[in-house]
């Protein structure tokens, strides 16, 4: 995945392809490609690094002859970022070349057949399977080959396709992942965003899932699975090209958010088969599991609240001891590590400096590693023995919201794994769990239709000095989570504490109208964080509870109230830190700040 772009037309098409995928740059990518049919054959450029390295290699396009191409720039999954890697994927004759965005979550077990049958594989992407397939199936009939590949795969896709045996046409489908189809004179296009083809056409087609569209140079016709012809009603774009590159958000921030539901499925379903979680990469044995004596977390920033998370999930799911870090003190303390350790490693980029050198120490010491990470390839995932990818896709505003929440997402799945693998789960207890997983990106949807309310609070704070976040066990962890959203984007002074520790120093900050925002999604804290609001409503504090829909009492201490849906208690920290990342979305924005580029903060630190 990241960014897809297709033309079919009378002018020369792989300078139309770079231009288009250089509007998608922002997205996020290690890689790019192009596939033109030049008139005797498919001719396939790749190359890993930035876009301007495949524009040299084909100066910017010229030297790519043909009217009918698609183009890519990849965010890695499956693979490590490569030449071979990269997109377009081409099939064992050269005969189809595709792009794809999306996972394909049976790409293992295709892949194994088709081996099978003799196909050979040259990439470690799910994406040569589709070109391989596509292969295998074609009997002279391109579109009744594409039917039979997608109700052959499983999970996400956004597909363009072209085949050396009819270069007269462009063949796109898609599921869960975007795909337009922009509508010209004589020419005709296929992108993953609006703005790569903005500069081109304003008229486009929205693709259903599982919707198939034929472009020609002078026609698009769109069918469904059946070979039916699909009446469309095109759309005419009146964004701007800053608008369009954000999806019509007004920040990256607000479009990664409201992502959430998405990546947090596409985290989860690839590693949930048949009722049961597969973590195919990893080579921990229930043995080894079962051997360790003691799991640190270490991790910086935003990751770290997820190792906060962590450690009272793991306990409890594990019942084996676990001790959080940031990074940066854990490599300078002389841990005590031997090989009955874990050193659980998180990071957003891979290559974040304090926690690169904390794997390295931990390793040296002997420790067992295991890292949560989202790019393939990066420097912690390569020198960990063990790496599960979060598959979030590129993030771009400096404060974390998906990455953070498929982070938690992992660590569930990973909670739940080993609980398996220890026996400290009955089936029954087992089988709840993973449903509630796959439930999970339907809860977050649910708990982001509340963001009418959240702005209208907003609007109430935003010109507060101090905010003060409490909360204890879970809540204590996502209130350090909340603290960090709002200094970080709209520079208010804001602090996390356990609310237990109110009385030991901290209350004497609060006076008359300081905002406290009280978090209490856990039941059997529910009571103690009510007495907790009251003592601070005493100091004159203004209270937001934070609390689940069923906790109704809250409205009875606090002065204004948020509610998130009821769900696994483990899982409720996925739901909680949704209104506490719109809460200071908003606040930044009508502060007027720069919201996706805070001052003095970078995307990924990779200095000490």
């Amino acid at each position: 995945m990241c960014g897809i772009v297709g033309y079919i037309g009378d002018d020369q098409a792989a300078p139309i392809l770079l231009k288009g995928l250089e509007k998608l740059e922002y997205r996020g990518y290690d890689s790019a490609g192009v596939a033109v049919y030049d008139g005797t054959s498919l001719q396939v450029v790749k190359a890993k690094g930035r876009l301007k390295v495949l524009s040299d290699m084909i100066n910017g396009g010229k030297d790519v002859p043909g009217t009918v191409g698609i183009g890519h720039t990849r965010w890695a999954t499956h693979g490590k970022p490569s030449d071979i890697n990269s997109h377009p994927q081409v099939s064992d004759s050269g005969k189809f070349a595709v792009v794809h965005n999306g996972i394909i979550e049976n790409y293992l077990a295709l892949k194994d057949l088709l081996m099978k049958k003799g196909k050979m594989f040259v990439s470690e992407t799910d994406t040569e399977v589709i070109a391989q397939l596509l292969e295998y199936y074609y009997k002279g009939d391109i579109l009744e080959a594409v039917i039979k590949v997608i109700n052959k795969v499983e999970g996400s896709y956004a597909l363009g396709i072209i085949c050396a045996d009819d270069p007269s046409q462009i063949i796109a489908v898609r599921k869960d992942s975007p795909l337009i189809v922009g509508l010209g004179k004589g020419e005709n296009f296929i992108a993953s965003d609006i703005t790569a083809i903005l500069n081109k056409t304003r008229d486009i087609y929205r693709l259903n899932d599982n919707e198939i569209v034929v472009l020609k140079r002078d026609s698009v016709t769109v069918y469904n699975t059946d070979r039916e012809i699909v009446a469309k009603e095109p759309s005419h774009i009146d964004w701007d090209v800053s608008a369009a590159e954000k999806g019509g958000y007004q920040h990256f921030m607000a479009k990664e958010i409201m992502e959430q539901p998405k990546a947090v499925r596409d985290t989860i379903s690839p590693r949930i088969q048949n009722g049961k979680i597969v973590l195919d990469n990893i080579t921990l044995t229930a043995e080894q599991i079962k051997s360790f004596s003691k799991i640190y977390i270490v991790a910086c920033g935003s990751a770290y609240h997820v190792g906060v998370v962590a450690k009272y999930v793991l306990e409890k799911f594990t019942r084996i001891p676990v001790e959080v870090d940031v990074a940066s003190e854990f490599r300078y303390r002389q841990p005590i590590l031997d090989d009955k350790v874990l050193v659980l490693v998180i990071s957003q980029s891979g290559e974040t400096a304090d926690t690169l050198a904390a794997l390295r120490e931990a390793k040296h010491l002997g420790a067992r590693t295991l890292s949560i990470v989202n790019v393939v390839g990066s420097s912690i995932a390569n020198d960990s023995d063990d790496v599960i990818y979060t598959w979030a896709g590129p993030e771009i505003a400096v404060a974390t919201t998906k990455a953070y929440s498929t982070q938690l997402a992992v660590v569930y799945l990973l909670a739940i794994y080993f609980a398996d693998k220890l026996g400290v789960l009955s089936a029954e207890e087992y089988a709840d769990y993973v449903a509630k997983l796959q439930a999970l990106p339907d809860k977050i949807s649910e708990a982001l239709e509340n963001k009418e309310q959240i702005q209208y609070l907003a609007s109430q704070f935003f010109n507060v000095k101090d905010v003060f976040f409490i909360g204890r066990n879970l809540d204590y962890a996502m209130s350090l989570e909340g603290s960090l959203k709002l200094k970080e984007i709209s520079y208010i002074h804001s602090d996390a504490y356990a609310a237990g520790e109110l009385k030991h120093g901290t209350i004497s900050l609060v006076e008359d109208g300081t905002l406290v925002i009280a978090l209490a999604t856990q039941d059997a804290l529910f009571d103690k964080m009510i007495s907790n609001v009251k003592e601070v409503k005493a100091r004159g504090a203004v209270v937001l509870g934070l609390t689940t829909e069923h906790n109704k009492k809250i409205e009875q201490v606090a002065d204004y109230a948020l509610y998130v849906p009821e769900f696994c208690e483990m899982m409720q920290p996925s739901l909680a830190v949704i209104p506490l990342q719109l809460f200071a979305y908003y606040v930044a924005s009508m502060k007027g700040c720069d919201i996706d580029k805070p001052r003095n903060l970078a995307k990924s630190v990779t200095v000490e």
